[in-house]
């Protein structure tokens, strides 16, 4: 039976009944939702590349530093899933800024906290606030850009994925060797005092809408909450703990598990849903997300990759391997809104730009799999030349995608389903990541001293050039054996971690590979907002969404 507040089956996508005029206090206004989001970004990436050095000065062991990290993300990825209610309830410009201001002041305590447990709970909580920003952008972007305007929009958000990410890794360098490593933290704040300036003269007033609350989907919120939070701890905690042999793992993916499909299916069937999973009906938007969390996982193996091997295997500082970050994140200020033009054209087919994208990340990771223990920084940049085209051309397709299909009405309602899964992709990555590089370092290392083992009495007349070469360093034989069985195990440990990284560009390479071939089968064309026919959309049941009703201007 259909909701009685859903429109009659066949009427087009409802549209908000008041967009505010645009201008240049609007610009101002997406501009400060984009910085707020960035800001998130930044205090996840350089608090998690910071993370031994944060360790280092408060004195956090390996495994707790683990779950500093964890607890960021489970929150921050549950946030995005049940944020686009909220904002409706009580408007994007005081919800938006609300959790900004609460991201920076949540940072000023958190150098000082005297135990893991208070440290947690406030990472938790900020976690949770930086969660709750790029599902709001997303519908800003939607919801008040004209159309003429609306795929630069969307590569703004796209900044989130490829921009962000590849930058947190130079400022962390740069806060912890030049200003501090409390900086690491408070690095949020003037950035979030901007932002909330920018948003507050910028985003316009909607109503508070707290009648909503009489119709809250408590039963949904407290089903998906727990089933999320277990799902991501998994996915962070379960290669080092060795996943089912933990009964910690074991319950976590049996309950979250059981409580993650439950939510699924109570969201199908409820009249006020958090987000509609009636849209995977439409072909475009299924192919997108999909696409999306394949694109992420893809974009964060091969930002791993370098930066291992380099911090690993050569022994770099962050500060030493920024340059190889910096060489994506910087041109991407220039290379996205020239991909934006490109897919705004009625004459460019975006799944091409798609497909080409893709195939330049293909591209990238087949030379990686030249990857040896002799390469430094400098043999890295043709492989991030390549992302620089490749990450842009895939990111904005997708999302167009996954968006032109909807109307401005239906932003609440897919933003927090992109969020969620663009959140699980990353937990997923860093998993596969994780998986791959212990277990293929295992394999590696083995195969090699079992080759070594083989070969050593064929080998033995030719002596041993590491005992040759230190022999003469001290006068006790003891002392030289030991050393040369160190320098042997360092360069097997370089070897089989080097090697291990191959694999990964190698796996890297054969999703690019799946991937272009979904592109030109699945989806069907779309075109930028009023230069095209608009794609046919499945009439789903709708809850009016409160923030679009008229509001009082700026």
């Amino acid at each position: 039976m259909q909701p009685a507040d859903s429109p009659p089956a066949g009427a087009p996508p409802a549209q908000p009944s008041y967009i505010p005029p645009f201008g240049m206090r609007t610009i101002v206004g997406c501009l400060g939702m984009l910085l707020a989001v960035h800001v998130a970004g930044f205090n996840e990436h350089i608090t998690e590349i910071g993370l031994a050095d944060i360790r280092g000065a408060m004195h956090i062991g390996h495994d707790e530093g683990t779950w500093f990290t964890s607890i960021y993300e489970a929150f921050n990825i549950a946030a995005m899933a049940f944020t686009p209610w909220f904002y409706m309830t009580f408007s994007i410009y005081r919800f938006s800024i609300f959790m900004t201001a609460v991201l920076a002041i949540l940072s000023i305590p958190l150098p000082f906290m005297p135990d893991m447990v208070s440290l947690c709970f406030l990472r938790a909580a900020q976690g949770l606030s930086a969660g709750c920003l790029p599902p709001v952008l997303m519908t800003v972007m939607l919801k008040y850009l004209p159309p003429p305007v609306k795929v630069f929009g969307i590569g703004g958000y796209a900044m989130s994925a490829t921009f962000g990410p590849n930058l947190g890794g130079p400022l962390e360098a740069m806060w912890f060797e030049h200003v501090g490593w409390r900086w690491l933290y408070w690095e949020v704040i003037p950035f979030s005092i901007i932002a909330i300036a920018m948003m507050a003269y910028g985003l316009p007033r909607d109503p508070v809408h707290l009648e909503r609350f009489k119709k809250f989907n408590w039963r949904g919120f407290f089903i998906g909450v727990p089933s999320i939070l277990c799902v991501v701890t998994v996915l962070y905690q379960g290669d080092r703990l060795d996943w089912f042999r933990s009964p910690i793992i074991s319950h976590l993916t049996f309950w979250g598990g059981a409580l993650f499909v439950g939510f699924l299916f109570h969201e199908w069937h409820h009249h006020s849903p958090f987000f509609r999973l009636q849209y995977w009906k439409n072909r475009n938007i299924t192919m997108a997300l999909l696409t999306l969390v394949g694109v992420l996982v893809i974009c964060g193996l091969m930002l791993e990759v370098p930066m291992t091997y380099l911090e690993a295997v050569r022994g770099y500082r962050p500060i030493q391997a920024a340059p190889v970050a910096l060489t994506v994140a910087l041109p991407q200020l220039i290379v996205l809104p020239l991909t934006a033009a490109l897919c705004n054209s009625a004459r460019v087919d975006c799944r091409y730009v798609l497909a080409f994208g893709m195939s330049c990340l293909a591209l990238a990771a087949f030379l990686g799999t030249w990857l040896t223990p002799d390469w430094v920084r400098d043999n890295f940049y043709l492989l991030q030349a390549l992302q620089i085209l490749g990450q842009p051309m895939v990111v904005i397709p997708v999302l167009m995608l996954a968006t032109m299909s909807l109307g401005p009405a239906d932003g609440p309602f897919i933003s927090g389903m992109v969020n969620m899964l663009k959140g699980m992709a990353n937990a997923l990555a860093a998993a596969i990541f994780e998986i791959l590089l212990r277990r293929r370092e295992q394999y590696h290392s083995t195969m090699l001293l079992d080759r070594a083992g083989n070969n050593a009495t064929a080998l033995s007349g030719m002596g041993n050039p590491i005992h040759a070469a230190i022999s003469n360093s001290s006068p006790d034989g003891d002392h030289v054996a030991r050393n040369t069985l160190e320098i042997f195990h360092t360069y097997l440990h370089e070897q089989s971690t080097t090697l291990a990284l191959v694999d990964i560009y190698f796996v890297v390479m054969c999703l690019c590979i799946v991937y272009v071939t979904l592109t030109a089968v699945l989806p069907k064309r779309v075109y930028p907002p009023g230069k095209g026919p608009a794609p046919a959309m499945p009439a789903a049941a709708r809850e009016p969404d409160p923030s679009s009703l008229p509001a009082t201007a700026h």
